[in-house]
């Protein structure tokens, strides 16, 4: 497998969020440092199937459709990146199926696998999402969580990256 991007590469979970933006910024960075690939994923369902069959569909968005937005926020998250890291080398790949399940197949090989985090307002609520506490618990390479940025932080100010949490 040397030679494929998933194999000893970073792989980072995106999702559209200001979080997964700063994971894969973060990441971009140890990508660099280390040589290695950087993947960005993206998952997604079909909801269709999920709906409960006395449910209305009508208005509601096709599977094609809900595939072309998935493939918007990769898109869109990717573009973000290159704003404010325009050498990034990054590999965007969209893979259909539950968030957490996706993200662990495509981290068996991987160096690591970094998600993002919303900062902790509520002591009340876990401090991981259920995507990041399944991958936590089930990943077979070092996850990293990045916090999302403090609303003053600039685009290209770094150092509240250091914060990202190594689990």
């Amino acid at each position: 497998m040397p030679g494929d991007p998933l194999y000893g590469g970073l792989i980072v979970g995106v999702d559209g969020s200001e979080a997964s933006l700063a994971a894969l910024r973060w990441s971009a960075a140890k990508a660099r440092l280390l040589g290695a690939p950087l993947v960005a994923v993206h998952a997604w369902l079909p909801a269709g199937p999920h709906r409960a069959p006395y449910a209305p569909s009508s208005g509601l968005p096709t599977a094609e459709q809900e595939h072309m937005r998935a493939l918007r926020t990769l898109d869109a998250t990717v573009a973000r990146l290159a704003e404010v890291d325009p050498d990034a080398q990054v590999l965007a790949l969209l893979d259909q199926g539950p968030a957490a399940t996706v993200l662990l197949r495509r981290a068996r090989h991987a160096l690591l696998l970094a998600l993002g985090r919303r900062a902790r307002e509520d002591v009340m609520l876990p401090a991981l999402g259920a995507v990041a506490r399944e991958c936590v618990r089930h990943a077979v390479c070092p996850v990293v969580t990045v916090p999302d940025p403090p609303e003053d932080a600039k685009p290209r100010d770094l150092p509240w990256l250091a914060r990202a949490a190594l689990l």
